[in-house]
């Protein structure tokens, strides 16, 4: 897994990174270590992911969205046929609760070609093993990346009932969702997005993420370039419709290939040590409750729209008559070894606590026309630290609707401030103990 400095040479791409990063490694995590996962693994990158995003939901959405790359199993629905197809050379034994997925990539291949329309494939590493497969598929009108894999959601399905749940089109951008309960108790979700969800590059990403009632998810992506990251697009959409790539996720063939997905390994953590785990934080509904009590008085501001999905982060949308804004939020204990980096010079203030304040004016960075992005980035003595940002538009990705943010940089600077945020984290830390 790649391993980045505190330099951001990703320009912003961290989301893509890091379902390329899960896709590679999913195969020896479970969803419910998410926060061991990140803390152990990524949490430099996850800390410049919300410095970047600041507030708006982007750390806990991207992660949720993008989360398990490739996924599949469960009490799986509808078979197209494919299971007779797998290669098999006897029963094998069940993997070693936390070794890596050691399944053949011929065998997930065969249930991929058995459940998608003829066309001619070129399957990366097929003499390997591992939990997913990938290849580039072509039926003649132009070649196309497609990926599947296999992991446990975890000891419960609560964490992976997120990854088939449709995104907030305020964060990430798509041009059509569906989720629904399957009959036998799974869960399914079809996403017909981008890979840059700003749409800068119009490569398509189109995926079908299955949850099964025993705990597995099954995750297909297709895009309409020969890889995801390709710029060089070789057709207008991907290759399967949205009703086929429900077909390849509920495909009785993925069955006997999960029963090979291992239980991973109980998350060590340390009190105090490197790897100890997050620092629980308030639901996303908390967040925005406390938000909109601490909304500025007097200037008409309704609430029109609201999300987040927790993890210390949360958004409203905004107008006072003039236009739709985007305010978001986030809130973050011990985030004291970022201090040399983001919070010293002379743009740089401190309250009579010794809390740093660093008010901050840039435009947008999701692609929509005139957006611009003011923030308050506030950090205590302690670490803990509270980001408040506004955008003069609904969301980053879509034109803005005013000249300006409905919030001031003042306003902005007095609701990072408010001792509201830390009391709401000491009491989401005090209810998880």
């Amino acid at each position: 897994m790649p391993q980045h400095g505190e330099h951001d040479p990703t320009n912003g791409r961290f989301e893509e990174e890091l379902g390329a990063a899960l896709r590679r490694t999913g195969e020896s995590f479970a969803v419910d270590d998410r926060r061991e996962l990140v803390h152990g693994g990524l949490v430099r990158g996850r800390r410049r992911l919300v410095r970047r995003r600041v507030a708006t939901v982007g750390g806990a959405l991207a992660l949720a969205v993008i989360g398990v790359g490739g996924v599949y199993g469960g009490s799986l629905l509808g078979s197209s046929g494919g299971a007779e197809q797998v290669s098999a050379a006897g029963p094998k034994p069940l993997p070693r609760q936390g070794e890596p997925a050691q399944i053949p990539v011929a065998d997930l291949a065969a249930v991929l070609k058995a459940n998608t329309p003829a066309g001619e494939w070129r399957i990366d590493n097929p003499d390997g093993v591992g939990h997913s497969v990938l290849g580039v598929y072509d039926d003649g009108k132009g070649k196309a990346a497609v990926s599947v894999g296999l992991y446990r959601a975890g000891k419960t399905n609560e964490t992976g009932v997120g990854q088939v749940t449709c995104p907030d089109e305020a964060v990430v951008p798509y041009d059509d969702c569906t989720s629904e309960r399957l009959p036998g108790g799974g869960r399914l979700m079809v996403i017909q997005g981008y890979e840059y969800p700003d749409k800068r590059v119009e490569t398509k990403n189109w995926r079908a993420v299955l949850l099964t009632k025993d705990g597995f998810l099954i995750d297909a992506s297709e895009y309409n370039a020969p890889s995801e990251k390709d710029s060089a697009i070789s057709r207008e959409n991907p290759p399967f419709d949205p009703a086929q790539l429900k077909a390849l996720v509920t495909a009785e063939g993925w069955r006997p290939l999960l029963r090979q997905v291992p239980e991973p390994q109980p998350a060590k953590t340390k009190p105090g040590g490197s790897h100890a785990a997050l620092p629980p934080e308030p639901s996303a509904d908390q967040i925005q409750a406390t938000l909109t009590s601490l909304l500025p008085k007097g200037q008409g501001l309704k609430v029109v729209g609201k999300g987040g999905q927790g993890s210390g982060g949360g958004y409203l949308v905004v107008d006072d008559g003039k236009g739709r804004s985007l305010v978001g939020i986030n809130v973050q204990p011990r985030m004291d070894d970022i201090r040399a980096e983001l919070f010293s010079g002379g743009d740089v203030t401190s309250t009579a606590d010794g809390t740093r304040v660093k008010l901050t004016k840039q435009p947008g960075e999701k692609g929509g026309a005139g957006v611009v992005w003011w923030s308050a980035d506030t950090l205590a003595v302690d670490g803990f630290r509270v980001v408040v940002s506004a955008f003069n538009s609904a969301a980053q990705h879509e034109a803005a609707t005013r000249a300006e943010p409905a919030l001031t940089t003042e306003q902005l600077k007095t609701i990072a401030l408010s001792p509201k945020w830390r009391q709401l984290s000491e009491k989401a830390a005090g209810n998880a103990g």
